[in-house]
């Protein structure tokens, strides 16, 4: 009996912590909300959204989102999961970058060295409301003939002078069991997408 209570234990925190991965920060309004990129991934497997508000406008938000990429802006991760992670990686920036302001649909956005010919493409740029990023590159080694299709979609609404801002992400992959790959480690998003999302609010809030 004691180890059917430590196992439904386990699998209950496991259970939790994929939850956490696929919904930290963001409202169940929210996760139902239709945003304009959903039709590129009309057959998502894998999505997440994460929310999270931040004490100033959304004209203020903008210039840290189009930033971002690898040697860049960064992705305002905590530094030790760069350290762990992305050891290559420079910090993040913490100022805004006038060199990077200049972001246009096509544009490419690279998460790695050139050699990794792993990058995001503008998909659709709204400022002060709306980013998406698409990326069929972030695929590992195995299985070989893996692919991916990946989009993410930063949405920037006004909340009493504030912003509130949702980062949705959906996937659509194969074969079968990159599938699982990728849903087994999905709680891993709870560390990256907070991190970030809570990154970006520090910037913007210490900038003011």
């Amino acid at each position: 009996m004691r180890r059917w209570i430590i196992a439904a234990g386990v699998v209950g925190a496991y259970a939790a912590a994929l939850y956490e991965g696929a919904t930290w920060g963001s409202t169940r309004e929210e996760r139902g909300r239709f945003v304009p990129s959903d039709d590129l991934c009309p057959r998502s497997m894998i999505t997440t959204d994460h929310a999270i508000t931040i004490g100033a406008p959304p004209s203020a938000v903008w210039p840290w989102l189009v930033q971002m990429g690898w040697h860049r802006g960064g992705w305002y991760t905590y530094r030790w999961v760069d350290r762990l992670l992305f050891p290559a990686n420079a910090p993040s920036a913490e100022s805004i970058l006038p060199e990077f302001q200049d972001l246009r649909p096509g544009d490419r956005i690279p998460d790695g060295a050139p050699e990794t010919d792993c990058y995001f493409v503008v998909e659709e740029l709204e400022p002060h409301k709306l980013l998406v990023l698409r990326s069929r590159s972030h695929l590992p080694p195995w299985p070989p003939s893996g692919w991916l299709d990946w989009v993410w979609t930063y949405t920037l609404d006004d909340a009493d002078g504030g912003t509130r801002l949702l980062l949705r992400t959906r996937a659509e992959l194969g074969p079968a069991v990159l599938v699982w790959m990728y849903r087994a480690l999905l709680w891993t998003d709870f560390v990256m997408a907070r991190s970030h999302l809570r990154g970006i609010k520090r910037r913007v809030e210490t900038w003011i």
